[in-house]
């Protein structure tokens, strides 16, 4: 007989029952994974994990263990969900770019903000110090503790946190219909604020942002606009802007960069190097050369963006901000559940909610101690009362049938409980000493006095915002860190950009290009003429200037003949003040030119230039007067010299000047500049001065013919057999006037007669009043008063005098 099966179809609304499971579903997202709980500020999964690592034991004075054995225990004993999500939670507790106060310590590749970690195979876990101030009393009837999903294990509600994890950390998450995005703060002075809002229920926003003015992201960088944080932490909603720390400074000598020190919150360089390269080729940014991401673990971030010459970096860099990832904009929307729903609050009431937590984890640890204490207590005051008459004890308990029966004698003999009675019958023998009494009574002492210190903890609110406030301080100075994040108020820069935006290319207005006698170099970016009294107040003097704009070229001319080329835009540029450059500012000019060995620069000439000639002098006595009429080339000879020969000075002169010749042997000859025919780049010159033997060429100079009194030699009278920089010497300075004009080839007049132990002229200046000399590091040296005798001999120095300007 065959069995029909019968069929039973209900009717169901259909919207009703969506209307339903959505409900549950939502309920489920929100409750269960998506939003943080205001208490601890952990969501369920990172509650879980931290859970059960501290039930492993895995303690950070313990090894590291696999994280896959974490993830494992955490999906089969507490949270029912994928393997993936168990991990990716993990790696965020382990991340120090993602949290201000990591709670799990990993070893191995956890990622970065630009890659993913390595899979949990790969890694290893324990638990960070400031985890264990997270689960610190677990056992100790702190929390409620819940069953889990099957029944099988418990686990905490909450757990006691006693760091404002929900601030310090930050947290967010999208559930159905409402999302979280909190800011990362500082430890130090988040518990500043709830300590003293603790002591100040009533306190005010305003004297909560003393102690707590805005969020301090993990990666440092800059906050930029205070109104949206003030918002957000009176309404609960606000926006504000985080910028990457930046400098500018010389990555070469002739090339400037923008260094990247701190970037936003969770962007990592390599994309923000990928939109840079996107603004490049829209053309939305314009003036980079490069960039390159420079970041290690020993140096932490450094990303370098190499500015072009000719454009102005200040403007770059806030291109960069407007159109890269390099400035961005953080919502915050604090939303967490409060007694299971969820909530959006501001920061007093965020403190007021994990303070109310505090109180709750402090009275029920008091609580069991205060239980356990008079339990354990009780126990003693019955062993004590054994130990006085333990013959008696003794006798009763060997007198008795079994243990129920001893237990009820004792109890009736010696007046005795339960507990006291049982805990008598398992004492072992060893206990019944004399000096085991001893150490009862002091443990009997030590427990009333707990007893007693409990009992008022419980019994006075004032006691236990006391214990619950130097808690917290402990906390904060066992784990707190100073401020990594910069706080700036509006933005003024921006706006003015707004109204005058920058200029992105730097003008090419008027400059001084400075060589200083020491062989640095620099830039005066006013275009002021230089006052004759600057160069004394400042380091350095000054060797050779030329007058240009911030985008030509000029030359410079060296000790073999040869001219280079260089960019002014090059050259370091340094404020004049009150025109008194300083000098030690600038760069070695070696340090912007190849030159070849033992080949210096001499002077700077200006390319322009179509009514002057180059003029140059030998150490050999040659004279040159060369047009300039430079080659498409970078360098190229200006002449040709013979074997053993060098140049030694070169300065621009007209028909109407004079030039002067100094050699080593103090012999000075001054003629016209119109003496000398110019000559090609090729030529190797004509005679200038008749040098005698073992004598050289130390100085040229040239001089407007009517200019004579103003301008005067300086020379410096040395031994041939000192070492180098080793004998001061003597020095005389004297106005070229007296010194009579030769002709042009003759061995000139004696210009310093030499004293006991000289011989050479070690140094000669022609130039300008007021001269200036100085040693080998820059520093002034004092030079005598100025002698009208041309023929005398000159005035001890100080000090070594390594150059004249």
């Amino acid at each position: 007989m065959a069995h029909t099966q019968t069929e039973n179809i209900t009717d169901i609304d259909v919207s009703a029952e969506m209307r339903n499971s959505f409900l549950e579903y939502s309920y489920s997202v929100i409750y269960s994974r998506a939003l943080p709980d205001a208490r601890d500020g952990l969501k369920p999964v990172q509650r879980r994990i931290l859970f059960q690592m501290d039930q492993m034991g895995l303690k950070p004075d313990r090894g590291h263990v696999k994280s896959s054995r974490v993830v494992g225990d955490v999906m089969g004993r507490l949270h029912p969900h994928g393997d993936v999500a168990i991990y990716d939670a993990m790696v965020r507790l382990a991340q120090d770019f993602s949290l201000r106060l990591p709670f799990v310590d990993g070893h191995g590749n956890f990622g970065s903000p630009d890659d993913g970690p390595a899979a949990p195979r790969y890694t290893e876990v324990r638990m960070a110090p400031a985890a264990l101030a997270m689960t610190a009393s677990l056992g100790e009837d702190v929390v409620d503790m819940v069953p889990n999903y099957d029944n099988t294990y418990l686990e905490p509600e909450v757990l006691p946190a006693a760091i404002p994890s929900l601030l310090v950390n930050g947290s967010s998450g999208i559930a159905v219909g409402m999302a979280t995005n909190m800011a990362p703060h500082n430890l130090v002075e988040v518990i500043a604020g709830a300590r003293f809002l603790l002591d100040n229920p009533d306190a005010t926003l305003d004297e909560l942002m003393r102690y707590i003015p805005g969020p301090d992201l993990p990666d440092g960088g800059k906050i930029v606009g205070l109104d949206g944080i003030r918002q957000a932490y009176s309404t609960g909603r606000g926006i504000f802007r985080t910028r990457a720390t930046a400098h500018i400074e010389n990555i070469t000598p002739r090339k400037k960069g923008i260094i990247f020190t701190e970037l936003p919150y969770l962007t990592g360089p390599e994309k923000i190097i990928e939109k840079i390269k996107d603004g490049v080729s829209s053309k939305k940014l314009q003036g980079i050369s490069g960039v390159q991401n420079l970041t290690d673990r020993h140096h932490g971030t450094r990303l370098v963006v190499e500015v072009k010459n000719a454009f102005n970096p200040e403007a770059v860099l806030a291109a960069l901000y407007q159109h890269t990832p390099l400035e961005e904009s953080f919502g915050i929307n604090n939303v967490a559940l409060v007694g299971g729903q969820p909530k959006l609050m501001g920061l007093k009431e965020i403190l007021a909610v994990f303070l109310q937590h505090r109180h709750s984890v402090t009275k029920r640890r008091c609580e069991y101690r205060l239980r356990k204490a008079q339990e354990r207590l009780h126990l003693v005051e019955g062993l004590l009362i054994a130990i006085v008459d333990i013959d008696e004890v003794i006798a009763v308990i060997r007198s008795s049938e079994d243990s129920a029966t001893a237990a009820t004698r004792l109890m009736s003999v010696f007046d005795l409980s339960q507990a006291q009675a049982d805990y008598i019958l398992e004492l072992r023998l060893r206990r019944l000493t004399k000096f085991s009494q001893i150490e009862l009574e002091s443990e009997r002492n030590t427990l009333q006095e707990t007893i007693d210190e409990l009992l008022a903890i419980l019994g006075s609110d004032d006691r236990m915002r006391q214990l619950i406030s130097s808690e917290l301080a402990d906390v904060a100075r066992q784990y707190g860190t100073p401020r990594r994040t910069i706080l700036l108020e509006a933005d003024a820069v921006a706006q003015t950009s707004k109204a005058s935006p920058q200029k992105l290319k730097i003008a090419d207005d008027p400059c001084q290009v400075i060589l200083s006698a020491t062989g640095k170099i620099a830039r005066i970016v006013d275009g002021e003429p230089l006052r004759r009294e600057g160069p004394r107040a400042a380091h350095d003097a000054i060797a050779s200037v030329v007058h240009t704009t911030n985008l030509s070229e000029i030359g410079v001319v060296t000790t073999a003949g040869n001219l280079h080329r260089l960019n002014v835009i090059d050259v370091p540029a340094i404020p004049d003040t009150q025109h008194a450059p300083s000098l030690a500012a600038g760069t070695m000019l070696t340090e912007l030119l190849l030159l070849a060995k033992n080949e210096k620069p001499l002077a700077l000439v200006s390319l322009t230039h179509s009514e002057s000639f180059l003029t140059l002098a030998t150490s050999q006595g040659k004279i040159k007067r060369v047009v300039l009429d430079p080659p498409n080339k970078s360098q190229f000879e200006v002449i040709t010299l013979i074997d053993n020969d060098y140049v030694v000075g070169a300065e621009v002169s007209r028909d109407t000047d004079v030039i002067v010749l100094v050699t080593s042997d103090a012999q000075l000859l001054r003629f016209d500049a119109q003496a000398v025919r110019p000559q090609g780049r090729s030529g190797q010159g004509i005679a200038g001065i008749r040098v005698g033997d073992n004598a050289t060429v130390i100085a040229l100079g040239v001089v407007p013919v009517n200019d004579l009194a103003g301008h005067v030699a300086v020379t410096i009278a040395s031994s041939s057999d000192a070492l180098p920089g080793t004998m001061p010497g003597s020095a005389k300075v004297t106005p070229l006037d007296r010194y009579p004009a030769k002709g042009r080839g003759t061995g000139g007049v004696r210009a310093q007669r030499f004293l006991r132990g000289e011989d050479v002229l070690s140094l000669a200046w022609i130039g300008q009043l007021p001269p200036r000399a100085v040693g080998a590091d820059g520093k002034p040296i004092e030079l005598p008063d100025v002698d009208e005798r041309r023929d005398a001999s000159g005035t001890a120095l100080p000090d070594v005098v390594a150059a004249i300007g």
